[in-house]
């Protein structure tokens, strides 16, 4: 039988214990298990940096709800971001969206060229730019949609037929997006990578990361990987994780409804200069957006009049806080110039446009007006 993504957050993966019955994944906090004899194990379960079965869980139903064969979970997501850069080798290069999360950008520039694998920063929603920047050494083309933090929608299908023409692996950040609202796989994507920390957790309490796919012979690369590298989630997040993700459903709807309420009404408000969401039809991204998710999603970036003071703005908030990350179901605002995208620099931060006046809000599930109106005594309060 096929479930829905409503039901397949409850019941998705590995669903409860069929031992005691219990509706819960347990929790096996154990670092190792018994051996019967030589080569003789239980299930196949041997150390837990190779395998758990309530990371299995886990690992299942994430997969299961990026409609993928083989689902990783990591102690981060940049943890999974390693392991899926470290499938390439010396003279391989990406190609990568033109904004894009600045611990991407980072782990690229300051670890992985040292050992010759390099990176080329491309408008990934131009296709014609993509097509061009296709050089023999490009092997994959790695895709945030909606891009971190300026929002930009590249059309996933239409990337992934021209990385699949040349042989190229299409790898697509959905951390901002999660599967409930998107699935790069049915749109083609090889290789779905995701902060768990964020939407999927859902509450500010767990660091994770995951990594989806549905070729064997990438699954295979990538498990050996991530048991090399040792980069695992624990079983006690693991549970956190699957328990999380239970409220997915509930917590995006609100999410997205709250996000779109805040976008129209900065938009009207007067008091700002752009407003970079995909949910406005005036975004160049929306027709895209709409055609390949199920929403818009709950980021949104914008910047103030000239008259309002940024730095104070950020200090000024009562019910939003100031913190770095995203997706919990409490309101964050974040200033990327000098958080999450500190690791670039500034002369391509500005060419992009992720200005030191750029400001990011994570719309969380508080009462709407309420959020309006705190944003509102900010913004007053930066005149």
């Amino acid at each position: 039988m096929s479930y829905s993504i409503n039901s397949l957050l409850i019941h998705g993966g590995i669903d409860g214990d069929e031992t005691t019955g219990a509706v819960n994944v347990p929790v096996y906090q154990t670092s190792t298990y018994k051996q019967d004899g030589l080569g003789q194990t239980r299930g196949g379960w041997e150390y837990s940096r190779t395998g758990n079965p309530t990371r299995a869980a886990l690992e299942k139903l994430v997969a299961d709800l990026e409609k993928g064969e083989y689902g990783l979970a990591f102690a981060s997501g940049l943890a999974a971001i390693n392991t899926v850069l470290s499938l390439f080798k010396s003279g391989d290069k990406l190609i990568v969206s033109d904004n894009i999360y600045g611990g991407t950008f980072r782990i690229l520039d300051n670890v992985f060229s040292n050992f010759n694998i390099t990176y080329k920063i491309v408008d990934t929603s131009d296709l014609d730019a993509v097509r061009a920047a296709l050089d023999d050494d490009v092997k994959a083309i790695y895709v945030e949609s909606p891009a971190n933090p300026l929002l930009t929608v590249t059309d996933i299908e239409a990337v992934s037929k021209v990385a699949k023409e040349s042989g190229r692996l299409l790898i697509v950040d959905n951390t901002f997006m999660t599967p409930y609202l998107q699935r790069p796989i049915e749109l083609g994507a090889d290789i779905v990578i995701h902060s768990g920390t964020k939407y999927l957790g859902g509450h500010s309490d767990v660091v994770s990361g995951f990594v989806v796919v549905n070729d064997k012979a990438l699954a295979d690369r990538l498990y050996y990987l991530q048991n090399a590298i040792g980069g695992i989630l624990g079983p006690w997040d693991s549970y956190l994780m699957i328990r999380g993700i239970k409220t997915l459903g509930v917590r995006m709807d609100r999410h997205v409804a709250n996000a779109e309420k805040i976008a129209e009404w900065l938009v009207g408000s007067g008091y700002v200069d752009k407003v970079y969401y995909p949910g406005l039809k005036s975004d160049p991204g929306y027709e895209t957006q709409k055609k390949q998710a199920d929403g818009p999603g709950a980021m949104i970036s914008f910047t103030l009049k000239k008259e309002y003071d940024y730095k104070t703005f950020f200090k000024s908030t009562k019910l939003v806080t100031l913190a770095e990350s995203l997706g919990g179901v409490e309101s964050l605002l974040c200033h990327p110039a000098s958080m999450t995208h500190a690791a670039i620099p500034k002369e391509i931060r500005d060419e992009v446009g992720i200005t030191d006046e750029l400001i990011r809000l994570s719309v969380g599930i508080e009462d709407v007006d309420d959020l309006i109106e705190d944003l509102e005594q900010t913004i007053l309060a930066s005149r």
